[in-house]
């Protein structure tokens, strides 16, 4: 059995750890609905979504969400008009693209109170020193941690958190005295990435700076379920950190993602940022033990990091979006073939649900015409929306097919 991993935490491996020693990190038991045969069959990725409340966060920012954010922000994160590297996407110039992305990707080092620690990679988001990265990566510390980071060159300083989102697992620090030769990535719109395209991962796996690998796409709009931490405050001096579920409509890839590469960069062939690496699959002690890549990563795509990364620099946090049902997965038929479903079991009053007339036992087969594989896809469908976007469900109710027209809400703050 698999098993999904995030990866903040290299805690100093040696470079001779054999195999058989699984480097620390967040590791979250997957399970196989079904085979991987094609299709919509997804196989060894998400945990089952159960009774998920579907509360999701803006996705949709455009290419100059940085530059010129159409919301209040006071981001300043650079956007180039022009790829890093030319060249046809056919033939990638590799040693030019390294080159061009590896300045704007960064090693995260956070000591917990205590004297453990951990590492991650971030990725330069603008020349004021602020740096995006996965929220697994600063939050599982706790209080009273410290973070450091450490440029492509070596030089290494201190920062703290500007903002965290647990739900999509992404969090923004600040350096605190930041040089003046930053060097911010690019950011490509995600939305034009396809399946094929070659892909480059950069980052601190096992504490190896500056680390590149390649490989392609190997899927869009993955539903990938693990858990992020967020700090939970009690009685005791340091917070406790508590485990949220994050479900990721992710990009998959099979350039080698290892513990440690969490909060890094995945760029296309021009060197443009496309994803936030974010967690693995790795399979499980009953199937070898292998902790490490085997070929199959995945990353937060770059326009849901845009979005989330505009608010929490202009507000501290970020808005989700709502439906206001609770799910599991389930199959129905539809013209004499069966289908993968997300099944409602509950719809709470007053909800963009209920006003929409969803009911108990409806089974939900597409979003925006776009085909679901069960209830965690239509949860990562969902957080790929802004609050106030119209969508469209294509649901199964009484073996007869319809189309539910609906606005999602603002997740309350009391929702989970």
């Amino acid at each position: 059995m698999p098993t999904l991993t995030n990866s903040p935490t290299d805690a100093s491996t040696p470079l001779t750890t054999g195999a058989d020693d699984a480097p620390a990190g967040v590791a979250v038991p997957a399970t196989s609905r079904r085979d991987a045969r094609g299709g919509g069959r997804r196989g060894m990725i998400a945990l089952a979504a159960g009774a998920a409340v579907l509360a999701s966060v803006a996705t949709t920012a455009t290419l100059n969400a940085f530059g010129s954010p159409t919301g209040p922000s006071t981001s300043s994160v650079a956007q180039q008009s022009a790829p890093l590297v030319t060249g046809g996407a056919t033939a990638p110039n590799w040693v030019a693209t390294a080159a061009a992305v590896k300045p704007s990707v960064v090693s995260v080092r956070v000591q917990a109170a205590d004297g453990s620690g951990g590492q991650g990679s971030g990725v330069v988001l603008d020349a004021t020193g602020r740096i995006l990265t996965n929220n697994h990566v600063v939050a599982g510390a706790g209080a009273g941690a410290t973070i450091s980071v450490v440029l492509s060159d070596g030089r290494t300083y201190a920062a703290t958190v500007v903002g965290a989102d647990p739900a999509t697992d992404l969090a923004v620090v600040a350096i605190k005295q930041p040089p003046h030769d930053l060097v911010p990535a690019t950011f490509a719109d995600s939305s034009k990435v396809k399946v094929g395209d070659a892909v480059m991962a950069i980052g601190n796996p096992l504490g190896l700076s500056g680390t590149a690998t390649t490989g392609v796409v190997s899927a869009l709009d993955r539903p990938v379920t693990t858990a992020s931490e967020e700090p939970q405050q009690g009685s005791s001096d340091q917070a406790q950190p508590q485990s949220e579920q994050v479900v990721t409509n992710a990009i998959q890839t099979d350039a080698a993602v290892n513990p440690g590469n969490s909060g890094g960069a995945l760029v296309d062939s021009s060197g443009r940022v496309i994803g936030i690496t974010s967690s693995i699959a790795s399979l499980g002690a009953g199937d070898g033990g292998q902790a490490g890549s085997i070929g199959l990563g995945f990353a937060i795509p770059a326009n849901e990091a845009k979005d989330v990364v505009t608010q929490l620099i202009a507000t501290g946090k970020v808005q989700h979006a709502y439906l206001g049902v609770t799910l599991a997965d389930g199959t129905v038929t539809v013209d004499g073939a069966e289908r993968e479903a997300a099944v409602v079991g509950t719809v709470s009053p007053g909800t963009p649900a209920d006003k929409a007339g969803l009911q108990a036992k409806d089974s939900i087969i597409a979003i925006d015409g776009q085909p679901l594989q069960g209830a965690d896809s239509l949860v990562a469908q969902v957080r790929a929306q802004h609050p106030g976007t119209t969508i469209d469900l294509t649901v199964v109710r009484g073996g007869q097919q319809q189309n539910v027209h609906l606005t999602l809400a603002v997740r309350p703050a009391t929702t989970g």
